[in-house]
C-alpha cells in the first residue's frame, strides 16, 4: 500500500475507534449523559469504555507522527515505502487487541507499529 493508501485507511480506523469508544461509552453512561454537557463524570464501572477511550487516545497519540512523515514522503517524492502499510495494519490490529486485554500482543503490535514509523523516518532521511 502506498502512503496515500495508508492515509485514506486511517480515516476508517479513526471512525471505528471513535465509534467504538461512543458505543462503549453509550453502554457505560447511557444517551443521556453522551449528550449531556459531562460537567461531573461517573466513575467508570466497567472496563471496556475505559479501555476504548485509552485505546483511542494512544491511536491518536501515534497518528501524528505518521500523517506527518506520510505527508513529507508524498511531498519529497519518496513515498513507496513499507512503512506506512506496516503501520496501518499494526494499527488496525491493535485497537481491538487494546479492547480486548490481550496484553502481550497489543504491546507488541504497538512496537510494530513504531517499527513502521522509523521505517518512514529513515526513508525519508536516507534516500535520494
Amino acid at each position: 500500500m502506498s502512503e496515500l493508501v495508508c492515509l485514506r485507511a486511517r480515516r476508517r480506523v479513526v471512525a471505528r475507534a471513535c465509534s467504538g469508544s461512543a458505543f462503549a461509552g453509550n453502554a457505560e453512561f447511557g444517551l443521556e449523559y453522551l449528550l449531556s454537557p459531562r460537567d461531573a463524570q461517573p466513575p467508570v464501572k466497567g472496563v471496556a469504555c475505559g479501555r476504548a477511550t485509552r485505546a483511542l487516545n494512544n491511536y491518536i497519540e501515534g497518528l501524528v507522527p505518521f500523517v506527518a512523515l506520510a505527508l513529507a514522503l508524498i511531498a519529497t517524492g519518496k513515498a513507496g515505502g513499507l512503512g506506512a502499510t506496516i503501520w496501518i495494519i499494526a494499527r488496525i490490529l491493535y485497537l481491538p487487541s487494546y479492547v480486548m486485554g490481550i496484553t502481550y500482543l497489543r504491546t507488541a503490535l504497538w512496537g510494530i507499529s513504531v517499527i513502521g514509523v522509523l521505517m518512514m523516518l529513515a526513508r525519508l532521511m536516507f534516500t535520494s
